[in-house]
């Protein structure tokens, strides 16, 4: 077992440092509210949580505590609250008592030489140290995790009441033009030689879209066109569209931001948009 260090050797408790000097005796004119160390006693847990402190505090190995000083540390701090008349826990002076007692037996003369750990009067505190130490550790990781109603709160919000109208942006002549010069890219891609030719009415193109209109609550732009007709047929629908469009009949609209135009009969009131 190791030895402690001699009692001159021993470091004195430090109650403060001001400006850089250590103060290790209380001043006589000090005066200590009584509240003071009430609140200063709260923030340890127990006498193991201020023993902890004790030993940190000076850096010490938790495996080789140096009783005499730990426990002359620890008594002085109990007589310090006790002197301020503050109640103390059971549990503080049952640790004093025990530091005491550790202190007192290897104070006495061993049997034999050799010594392993059940010999140590400080190997059972020593262990209540670590198991409480990493409690403490993983208590400290638990408090850093969000917790509801610290970071986290909850929202119930009743949107049942809500009655939001959908707004359809407007429809400008760039965005038709866009819309006809994609039909017109598939159209080549896709067109063959033709040999006749037959002849396409607006008018009659009109009573087309119209007639596939009947029933539907709307239709893509590039339904309405016909490839096969190629560029010609596709130009012939396109103007069949812009006439009933200027007349009235049907409605250019857009679902949303960069969707492809949609084709609907005209309302008399604007409502929100269902894709047909």
């Amino acid at each position: 077992m190791s030895q402690n260090p001699p009692e001159n050797l021993i470091e004195p408790l430090t109650f403060a440092i001001v400006n850089g000097t250590p103060f290790n005796q209380l001043p006589e004119d000090l005066y200590i509210p009584p509240d003071a160390l009430e609140v200063f006693l709260e923030l340890f847990e127990g006498p193991l949580d201020l023993l902890l402190y004790l030993i940190r505090r000076q850096n010490l190995d938790i495996l080789n505590i140096p009783i005499a000083q730990i426990t002359r540390q620890y008594i002085t701090y109990i007589q310090l609250m006790d002197g301020l008349n503050l109640e103390l826990a059971a549990e503080y002076l049952v640790m004093a008592a025990l530091l005491a007692e550790i202190k007192s037996r290897m104070l006495l003369p061993r049997q034999s030489e050799v010594e392993d750990e059940e010999d140590d009067p400080r190997a059972t505190l020593i262990r209540r140290l670590q198991e409480y130490e990493c409690i403490k550790q993983a208590a400290d990781e638990l408090d850093q995790l969000p917790r509801m109603e610290r970071e986290l709160f909850p929202v119930d919000i009743d949107v049942s009441a809500l009655n939001v109208a959908q707004l359809l942006p407007d429809v400008q002549l760039k965005d038709i033009l866009l819309a006809f010069r994609d039909v017109l890219t598939r159209v080549e891609q896709l067109s063959h030689h033709q040999i006749t030719k037959e002849a396409l009415s607006v008018r009659e193109r009109m009573a087309t879209i119209l007639a596939n209109l009947k029933g539907e609550n709307s239709l893509l732009f590039s339904q309405l066109f016909i490839r096969k007709e190629g560029r010609h047929g596709v130009v012939v629908s396109f103007l069949a569209i812009l006439e009933l469009s200027k007349e009235g009949l049907i409605e250019i609209v857009e679902c949303g931001i960069l969707a492809e135009l949609r084709i609907r009969t005209f309302r008399a009131a604007p409502a929100s948009f269902e894709g047909g």
